[in-house]
C-alpha cells in the first residue's frame, strides 16, 4: 500500500517537472526586463523605462511586480511632462493601496515639482505625503522643500516652522536661515532678519544677496551712511532691478544726510517700482534741487505730484510754492501755498503756507477772495502766529489800500489786543477824513481825537491834529480851532505833511473869525508870501488880506490887497473893486472914490454890488455938491433896484438935496414919496462892510 502510494507520488512529480522549469524560466526573463527597465529609470531614460514598465505589467501577473512597474511608470510620465500623469499616478495610489510605494510616490512626485519650480503643484503632492514614514534624510528635505513652496505663495506663516525644524540640518540649515532672514527683513524685522543673515553670511552664494538685503535694513534703521557703504559695494554684482533700488536706497540715504549734490545722481537713476515713480519719489528729488537753490530744476518735479492728497503733496505743493517765489513767479507762488494751506497732513506746513498765501495776497492782489479776508482769516486761525503783528499791519494797510476806513476801524475796535498800535493810529485818521468828507464833523473830531490818542507816529499826529483843528472850525469852534493849529505848527513833522501847505492860511481865518484882524492880515500875508500855485485859495487870501486891513483901517495896504484879486479876475473881482473904490473916501480921495464906483457900475453891470455902488456913488456926488449928478445916479439906482434895500434911503437922499437946495416942493414930494411907498422903509444897508 505504501509503496503504491509513493510511486504515485514519484510518477506525480515527473510528470509535473518540465511545468514548473518553463514557469520559472519566464519569471526570471521578466526580473530581467525588470532590472533592465530600473536601470534606464535610474539613468534618467524615462521613455525606455517606462515603455518596458508598461510591456511587464502587461505581460506580468505578479501583483507585486506590477506594483512596482506602475509606480515607476506613472513616476516616468511625472518625468516626461505627460498630460495624464497625475493621473496616472493617481491610478497606481488606487489599484495599489497597500503598495509599500505609496508614500514614496507622493514625495517623489512632489520632489520633481519642486525641482521644476511647480511650487503649488508640489505643495499639493506634500500634503498627501505621510511625513512619519519619512526617513531621517527625507524628512528634512521634504520639510525644507514643503516649507519653500509655502514661502514662494506667501504664506510666511505656513512656512516657518518647516525652515525651523531644518535650522540645523547640514545640508539645508543655511537655506533655512536665509530664508527665515528674508522673512524677517520684509515684516521689517530687522533684528531678527540680521541675526539669520548673519549666520549665512560666509557663505559664498548668499554674499551678493546679503549686500542688498543689509544695505536696505540699514537704511531703514536709520543708518545711512553704512547703507550708502554697503549699497555701493553691492551694485557692481546686482541684478537691473537691484541696482535701481540701491539707487533708491543710497540716493535717499544722502539726502536723509543733507547731503543733496551726492543725493541727485542716485535718485535720478532710480527705475522705480513696475517702472514707475511715486509721489516721494519726485518730491525727494525735487527737494534735492531746491536745496541747491536749482529752482528750475524743482518746479518740474514738485509739479509732477501735485494731485496728490497726502503729507508728500502737501510738502510738494509749499516747496513749489517757495520755488516759484524765489523765481518771481509770484501768482504761481500764491496758488501753490493756496493748496498747502488747504491741506491738514502736517499742520506747521499748514500755518507756514497760509502765512505765506496771505503776504503774496497783500504783496500782489488774490482773485479768489478779498486780500482783507485772507489775512484776518489766517489772523482767527493762527492767534499766537509769531507772524501776528506783521499780519496785522498788513490787515490794516490792506484795508488802507482799499479806502476801505470803516472796515479797518471795525476790525481794530473788536480786536483791542492788537498790537499795531500805529494803524489803529493811520485808521481812525482816514476814516476821519472820510466822515469829515461826508459832513458827519462830530463824528469825525472824535475820531480825529482817537488818532491824536495813539501818537506813534509823529507825521500821522500831526496830520491828525491839523484836521482836528479843521472840524473845530467848521464846527464854529474857532479858539479850539486855532489852538488846535498852532499845536500842529510847533511838531516836528509838520513840515513834511502835505497840510502844513495851508497853515497859514487856516490859522488867519481862525483870527478872522475870532475877530483879531491884525493876526488875521498877518497870517494870510503869511500864507501869500509862501504859497502861489493855487490860485483859488490865493485869491480868498488876498481878499481876505484886505478885509482885514479895510477894517483896521488901514486902507491903503487892504486896497493893494484888493488890486491883486482885481487882477486875479477872480469871482470876487467886482467886491474887491468896489470895496477898493470905497476904500478912496476913507483916504480923503473922493474923486478918486468917484472914478472907480462910476468904472465898477459899468464893468460889473450885473454885480451883486451895484446897488452899493450907486448908492455910494450918489452919496459922495453929494458930498461933492455935485447934487444933478447926485439925483441922477439915484434915480438910477431907483429904476434899476425899484424894490431894492436902497430905495427908501435913495428917496430920501433926494429929499434931503432939494431941501438944502431950498427946492421944497421936489423935497416934499420925496418925503409924502416915502411915507406912502415905504411906511415901514428898514433903517440900513442890506450888506455890512465887510463879508464875515
Amino acid at each position: 500500500m505504501h509503496k503504491k502510494i509513493w510511486l504515485f507520488i514519484g510518477i506525480l512529480c515527473l510528470g509535473f517537472t518540465p511545468i514548473v522549469a518553463q514557469k520559472s524560466a519566464v519569471y526570471t526573463h521578466e526580473l530581467e526586463e525588470y532590472d533592465r527597465a530600473l536601470g534606464l529609470y535610474k539613468e534618467s531614460q524615462y521613455q525606455s523605462a517606462q515603455i518596458l514598465f508598461d510591456k511587464i505589467i502587461s505581460e506580468n501577473n505578479d501583483a507585486e511586480l506590477q506594483s512596482d512597474c506602475a509606480y515607476y511608470s506613472a513616476y516616468c510620465a511625472i518625468r516626461l511632462n505627460q498630460a495624464n500623469a497625475d493621473e496616472q499616478m493617481e491610478n497606481f495610489v488606487k489599484n495599489y493601496p497597500t503598495s509599500p510605494k505609496q508614500n514614496q510616490a507622493y514625495v517623489e512626485v512632489a520632489h520633481y515639482y519642486f525641482e521644476e519650480g511647480k511650487f503649488p503643484q508640489a505643495l499639493d503632492w506634500f500634503d498627501k505625503t505621510d511625513e512619519s514614514a519619512l526617513s531621517y534624510h527625507e524628512l528634512d528635505k521634504y520639510k525644507f522643500q514643503k516649507g519653500y513652496c509655502y514661502f514662494s505663495a506667501g504664506k510666511k506663516k505656513e512656512a516657518t516652522p518647516y525652515f525651523n525644524s531644518v535650522l540645523n540640518s547640514k545640508e539645508y540649515g543655511s537655506q533655512a536661515k536665509y530664508y527665515m532672514g528674508f522673512m524677517a527683513y520684509e515684516g521689517d524685522n530687522y533684528k531678527e532678519a540680521a541675526k539669520y543673515f548673519d549666520e549665512v553670511s560666509g557663505e559664498e552664494k548668499y554674499k551678493e544677496k546679503l549686500s542688498y538685503f543689509q544695505a536696505d535694513m540699514n537704511f531703514k534703521a536709520g543708518n545711512f551712511q553704512k547703507a550708502i557703504d554697503l549699497g555701493i559695494a553691492a551694485m557692481p554684482k546686482s541684478s537691473a532691478q537691484e541696482k535701481s533700488e540701491l539707487n533708491k536706497i543710497i540716493g535717499e540715504s544722502y539726502f536723509n544726510l543733507k547731503q543733496y549734490d551726492n543725493a541727485i545722481p542716485y535718485l535720478k537713476e532710480y527705475k522705480g517700482k513696475k517702472g514707475k515713480w511715486n509721489n516721494t519719489d519726485f518730491y525727494q528729488l525735487g527737494f534735492a534741487y531746491y536745496q541747491k537753490k536749482d529752482y528750475e530744476k524743482a518746479i518740474p518735479q514738485f509739479n509732477k505730484i501735485i494731485d496728490g492728497k497726502d503729507a508728500v503733496a502737501q510738502n510738494a505743493y509749499y516747496h513749489l510754492g517757495e520755488s516759484y517765489f524765489k523765481s518771481d513767479l509770484k501768482q504761481q507762488a500764491l496758488n501753490a501755498f493756496k493748496n498747502a494751506s488747504e491741506m491738514t497732513f502736517d499742520l506747521k506746513i499748514q500755518e507756514d503756507a497760509s502765512l505765506n498765501y496771505a503776504k503774496l495776497s497783500y504783496d500782489i492782489g488774490n482773485s479768489y477772495q478779498p486780500v482783507p479776508d485772507v489775512l484776518y482769516a489766517f489772523l482767527e486761525k493762527y492767534p499766537n502766529s509769531p507772524s501776528k503783528q506783521e499780519v496785522e499791519t498788513l490787515l490794516i494797510n490792506s484795508y488802507i489800500t482799499a479806502k476801505n476806513y470803516k472796515g479797518a476801524l471795525e476790525v481794530l475796535e473788536k480786536n483791542k489786543n492788537f498790537a499795531n498800535k500805529e494803524a489803529y493810529q493811520k485808521v481812525t485818521f482816514y476814516r476821519g477824513l472820510e466822515l469829515y468828507t461826508d459832513g458827519s464833523y462830530t463824528e469825525a473830531l472824535a475820531l480825529f481825537k482817537k488818532s491824536i490818542g495813539e501818537p506813534k507816529n509823529a507825521k500821522f499826529l500831526a496830520r491828525a491834529t491839523f484836521w482836528k483843528g479843521e472840524t473845530e472850525f467848521v464846527l464854529d469852534n474857532f479858539s479850539e480851532s486855532l489852538s488846535s493849529y498852532k499845536q500842529f505848527m510847533a511838531m516836528g513833522e509838520a513840515k513834511s505833511t502835505p497840510e502844513n501847505k495851508n497853515i497859514n492860511y487856516n490859522v488867519a481865518y481862525d483870527y478872522f473869525k475870532l475877530k483879531d484882524y491884525d493876526q488875521a492880515g498877518n497870517y494870510f500875508q503869511n500864507y501869500i508870501d509862501v504859497v502861489k500855485d493855487d490860485k483859488v485859495r490865493l485869491n480868498d487870501a488876498y481878499l481876505r488880506l484886505a478885509d482885514s486891513r479895510f477894517v483896521m483901517t488901514k486902507y491903503w495896504p487892504a486896497m493893494d490887497a484888493y488890486n491883486k484879486v482885481i487882477e486875479l479876475k477872480s469871482v470876487d473881482a467886482d467886491y474887491a473893486a468896489f470895496q477898493k473904490g470905497i476904500s478912496y473916501g476913507f483916504v480923503g480921495k473922493n474923486d478918486r472914490k468917484i472914478e472907480d464906483l462910476s468904472k465898477f457900475v459899468t464893468t460889473y453891470p450885473k454885480s451883486q454890488y451895484k446897488d452899493d455902488a450907486l448908492f455910494e456913488l450918489a452919496n459922495t456926488y453929494v458930498a461933492q455938491k455935485k447934487d444933478d449928478l447926485a439925483i441922477k445916479t439915484y434915480d438910477q439906482l431907483l429904476t434899476e433896484f425899484k424894490n431894492g434895500s436902497y430905495s427908501s434911503k435913495a428917496i430920501l437922499r433926494q429929499g434931503l438935496v432939494y431941501y438944502n437946495a431950498q427946492n421944497d416942493t421936489q423935497a416934499l414930494l420925496k418925503l409924502k414919496k416915502i411915507a406912502a411907498e415905504y411906511p415901514k422903509s428898514p433903517r440900513q444897508s442890506k450888506r455890512l462892510p465887510l463879508r464875515v
